[in-house]
Order: C-alpha cells, then structure tokens, then sequence
C-alpha cells in the first residue's frame, strides 16, 4: 500500500497572461484529483513572463494546494516554459509517477486527467488527449485552426507513423516518468529544443524512437470556455512545424 500512495499526478502547466482562466482551473485540478478521485498531485506551474495577475493567483492558490511555481523574468516561449516545467517534474519525480501536460486556458478540462492516468496504469506509457478519436468533439474553434489540426495529423502519421497515434499536435498528454526520464538522459540539453507549438511535436517525435506503447482517448476541446486572446501565432507554427519536419527526416536526432 505504500508504494501505491506515494504515486503522484505531476502536472506541468505553461501559463502566459492566463489570469482569466488559471485560478479556476486550480481549483477544477483540486476537485477532480483530490476530492473526487483521491489522487495524490502536485502541479509545476510555469509563469512565462506574465504582466498580468497570473503569477499573484498562482501564488495565492499555492498557499491551500501542491503547487510549486517556476517563474520567468521575460517571456521565452512555449518550448523554453515546457521544457523548464517537464525538467523540474522530472527531477522531483519517483519513477512510478505519472507526468501531465496540459494548457492553462481552460480549453483542457482537467476532469480527463483520471482517464489519462488510468491508462497508464493499464500499461500504456504514453496517452494523448485526441481529437481524432470517436467521441472527441470541437468547440469554438474557428475552421482554418481545425483544418491546421487535421493536415497536421494526415502529414504526420504518413511520414512519422507511431502506432495508437493520430493527434500529434495536442498537449493535453500523459506520461510515465520514468519514461520521461529516461529520454531526458539520452537526449540531454536537446530533448526540448524547439522554441514553439511544434515543441509538442518534436517531444513526440522523439519519444517515437524509443520502444513505447502509445494510447490515446477521446477528448472534447472546450474553445469556448477560453476567456482572453490565443497566444498561437498560426502562420508561424505552420512555418515552424514544416520546418521541424523536414529537419527530423534528414537530420538525425
């Protein structure tokens, strides 16, 4: 019974001028994990240069609930703020541990985080929240941002097939972390080393080429609960991520 107690949900929020959304999806963590599901959790939140009331929410929830917080002076990106949150996780982490990422606008309802975890508790040791999956649903996303998503999924799974996987782009994810750790090790500085969206990607990319069972469950992505302006630059993740893909066809990791 002790080793099963001693298992944590470690999950790894990247926030950016999120004080619209951060505060009640706190507490939406709390209830589904601690109160409803009895899960032990801690959450790493990476305040990325916020200029509005993120970090000070933050802080106050900090005071009631698991929450330790990484902040950045400046901005740098989703890639700098993911890899800082995934490391940190890491380093606190037991090997039984299960690792979360998901957004902090409110667009990723943390009641699926049970599921996610389920599954790697069943045997998977990596799970996607997908839109590709019977049952997912998206709401409030405007057409072109679908499209983007789709395209993304046919071009990947052609030319980076992982078995049990065909959203390739969203963050909402579980993973072991001793796989984690493990990959951390290998690749070193450069298991994270994409500045943008497309880090979510490439973090699969590389996890592809260990020997892992990958899963995925259906997900409803909430657009409409997000309160305040998208971060996602659509031009230049399209950029980015063609450029990421080129870059790992021709160029070892």
């Amino acid at each position: 019974m002790d080793s099963i107690n001693k298992k944590e949900v470690l999950i790894v929020l990247p926030a950016f001028n999120e004080a619209e959304n951060i505060g009640e999806l706190l507490d939406q963590i709390r209830e589904h994990l601690a109160y409803e599901s009895h899960l032990k959790f801690r959450i790493f939140l990476v305040d990325d240069g916020s200029h509005d009331d993120t970090l000070k929410i933050a802080q106050e929830k900090a005071k009631i609930m698991p929450i330790t917080i990484i902040k950045h002076e400046v901005n740098q990106g989703l890639g700098t703020t993911i890899r800082d949150g995934l490391y940190e996780a890491v380093k606190y982490s037991n090997p039984k541990d299960i690792v979360v990422t998901m957004d902090a606008d409110a667009t990723h309802n943390p009641g699926l985080i049970v599921r996610l975890t389920r599954m790697i508790n069943e045997g998977y040791d990596v799970v996607i929240a997908s839109r590709f999956q019977p049952g997912a649903r998206v709401i409030g996303l405007v057409w072109h941002r679908r499209m983007l998503s789709i395209f993304a999924s046919i071009i990947f799974r052609i030319m980076y097939p992982i078995k049990g996987v065909k959203d390739y782009t969203c963050g909402y994810r579980a993973m072991r972390a001793d796989v984690l750790k493990q990959a951390m090790e290998g690749y070193g500085d450069k298991f994270i080393d994409e500045d943008g969206f497309q880090s979510l990607v490439d973090i699969l990319l590389k996890l592809r080429s260990k020997k892992l069972m990958f899963g995925e469950t259906p997900f409803i992505l909430r657009y409409d609960m997000k309160k305040g302006l998208s971060k996602m630059n659509v031009g230049r993740t399209i950029r980015k991520t063609l450029v990421l893909l080129v870059k790992r066809k021709f160029v070892s990791h």
